[in-house]
């Protein structure tokens, strides 16, 4: 019989814990042959007051210079950024949480470093001084930080193992710049050329993966990556942690048995370690498996009620709320919910703004206004963002098994297929299907099901139009996949996780509750339970006919019945029918206007093809519409900030 999870903290006790943390956004320069200047940094932290709108700190020592724009999370005096080391030479601003740095400023006290506060930000500074970058492997967190070394004159950037919290840098001649968003770099005055390739990439990916940006001078850091900048320009880069291999089969001795028992423990132990806060704390609650095991997790180590948050839609085929409201009874949560209706197209441009490149996963609406509801009671809330992609809980996993028997298809009837679905016109229902069963191995499928080449084909012009295919991604997102010869199985897990999740799930959780000055933790995303989930093979997540099967029976006892019978849904909205009703016009509008058309990236004669035959209700565009919406939104809203005159420098202070 397992053992109840025994509630192990108070609020008043998780209060207690002598902890620092800073959700916040970051920004700096260190230019080559000028000092820095104190008003580009206030004004490039200026752009991102909404990450952190509590607090603001600044430092500069000659040509470089860092500042912080701080949400108050735990509110300790102590905590003030930018903060240094003992004799000032080492300097760091920082957005995040380190959840074992007691014990890591336990031992550097035991070597002899002096703290003058007890929060994790410091505790960073000294495990720099003692371990350089080999010490980021001992974190586990959250976090995104800047460290300035005056003693080498360089600047070290660092992002957490998942790419949880963003961190964008433009290497230029003058020097580098570097901020939690894009509109920090574009405050500073870096070239924003486009980027045609990475506009290729969005095409296909729905969103701009890493390391790429719209703009041709500004780059993300890879999740899991430093990087360090010299004072004569040189560059360093390396990988402190890399996603761990899926793996087939089971290592011996280790039983479905020990599996759900070190899951439902160390499950629990990444709740718990996200459960400190000095302020309100809550939860999303979707009605799905994740959210509902993170929800019943904290209320079973908690004495109050748990605050949750839901909201739903009109179209029942979209609409949860029946079953995050099963959860909710049955842990008696205060629970919050709102009903979503499209009333307003400002929420669109608002999106795109907040955004600061194309990113089409329309799952941004909900994630926006779920944060805006939560904004309004807590500052912080768990979400169970992760375990589709770590345990196999998408749909689509089983469609590649299924699909591994077109392996045995003859060659020349694939050409056949392929000659086939060429001549069909795109309406034909069974062209897409024909165009997948001729690609020759799984992974080619696979990748065909994504971004269906005959559509970009028709839609793009030929200057704008990707090589899609599995040389084309491999080669640009070759820290996506798994090394050569790994079953398809692997290599989709591992690719859903290392690019679609990094890329897209948690750019999307990062700026829809950032926009809203609410920090949001991932417990499935501990990295400690992902090398866990790692280990465990394939046939028990994608067992009994359900994706997630080992991670359910490990913690599924703690959820209503009536939601564990439930099909997978995504986190979507009906745009398919808000784009024949509410949100009709602002769609022709944009896309059958001349300036839309006349950037000469697609074909006008399709888009009107498309717009009329998802209007008939002939075919369910919506996916496609959306990109283009968003793509056409982000080069207004790009435009306009270049064309924006400079603001004038403002009175600032240093801290």
């Amino acid at each position: 019989m397992r053992k109840r999870c025994r509630p192990i903290f108070n609020r008043r006790q998780i209060n207690n814990l002598p902890y620092n943390c800073c959700m916040c956004g970051i920004a700096g320069q260190f230019l080559r042959e000028r000092k820095a200047e104190l008003a580009t940094i206030r004004s490039m932290c200026d752009q991102i007051r909404h990450r952190g709108p509590d607090d603001e700190g600044f430092h500069v020592d000659g040509g470089c210079g860092v500042g912080m724009r701080r949400l108050s999370i735990i509110d300790l005096a102590t905590g003030h950024q930018p903060m240094s080391n003992e004799d000032g030479t080492v300097w760091v601003v920082y957005n995040g949480e380190i959840y074992n740095y007691q014990e890591l400023r336990a031992d550097l006290i035991r070597k002899g470093h002096r703290f003058r506060t007890n929060s994790d930000t410091e505790t960073l500074v000294h495990l720099y001084e003692e371990e350089g970058t080999e010490g980021i492997r001992k974190l586990r967190g959250m976090f995104a930080y800047a460290i300035w070394d005056a003693r080498t004159q360089s600047v070290l950037l660092v992002r957490d193992r998942f790419g949880k919290k963003p961190l964008y840098f433009a290497a230029l001649p003058e020097g580098l710049h570097f901020g939690s968003e894009l509109k920090c770099l574009r405050a500073a005055g870096v070239p924003l050329d486009i980027d045609d390739e990475a506009l290729q990439l969005y095409f296909w990916c729905y969103y701009i993966p890493d390391p790429w940006s719209p703009y041709k001078a500004i780059r993300k850091l890879p999740p899991g990556g430093w990087m360090r900048y010299h004072a004569d320009g040189k560059m360093e880069q390396g990988r402190y942690w890399q996603l761990p291999v899926p793996v087939e089969h089971a290592a011996p001795g280790f039983t479905e048995a020990d599996a759900c028992e070190r899951l439902r423990e160390l499950f629990d132990e990444s709740v718990r370690l996200r459960l400190i806060s000095d302020v309100p704390l809550g939860a999303f609650l979707s009605g799905g498996i994740d959210s509902s095991s993170v929800v019943a997790s904290m209320a079973l180590q908690t004495k109050e009620p748990v605050k949750t948050f839901s909201i739903g839609f009109d179209e029942p085929n979209f609409n949860e709320l029946p079953l995050a409201a099963a959860v909710a009874r049955k842990y008696n949560t205060d629970h919050h919910e709102m009903i979503v209706r499209p009333n307003s197209v400002d929420l669109v441009t608002k999106l795109v703004r907040h955004f600061d490149e194309p990113f089409a996963d329309s799952s941004a609406i909900p994630t926006y206004l779920v944060s805006e509801l939560a904004a309004q009671h807590v500052k912080v809330a768990l979400t169970g963002d992760g375990g589709d992609e770590l345990f196999a809980g998408y749909d689509s996993f089983f469609d590649v098994q299924r699909n591994r028997g077109m392996d045995r298809v003859p060659q020349p009837l694939r050409r056949l297929m392929s000659v086939t679905a060429d001549l069909l016109p795109y309406s034909a229902y069974g062209k897409n299907y024909l165009r997948m069963m001729s690609r020759s191995t799984a992974l080619d499928r696979y990748l065909e099901t994504q971004a269906p080449h005959f559509l970009l084909r028709r839609l793009l012009r030929n200057e704008w139009m990707p090589a899609i295919d599995t040389a084309f991604i491999k080669a640009r997102l070759s820290h996506c996949f798994p090394p050569n010869g790994a079953d398809i199985l692997t290599q989709v897990l591992y690719f859903e996780t290392a690019a679609r999740l990094t890329g897209d799930m948690l750019v999307k959780v990062d700026r829809m509750s950032m926009a809203n000055s609410l920090e949001v933790r991932c417990p499935m995303l501990d990295h400690k339970l992902a090398e866990l989930a790692a280990r465990i093979p394939h046939s028990w997540k994608m067992k009994n006919g359900r994706g997630k099967d080992i991670f359910i029976r490990a913690l599924g006892d703690r959820l209503p019945p009536e939601l564990l019978g439930q099909p997978k849904r995504g986190f979507g909205v009906p745009l398919e029918l808000w784009f024949r009703g509410s949100l009709r016009n602002f769609l022709w509008d944009h896309l059958t206007s001349s300036t839309f058309l006349n950037r000469g990236v697609v074909s006008p004669e399709f888009v009107q093809y498309l717009l009329s035959e998802h209007d008939r209700g002939r075919r369910n565009n919506y996916h496609e519409l959306w990109r283009l919406l968003v793509l056409e939104l982000w080069f207004q809203e790009s435009e306009q900030k270049c064309m924006a005159p400079a603001a004038a420098p403002a009175e600032v202070r240093v801290v």
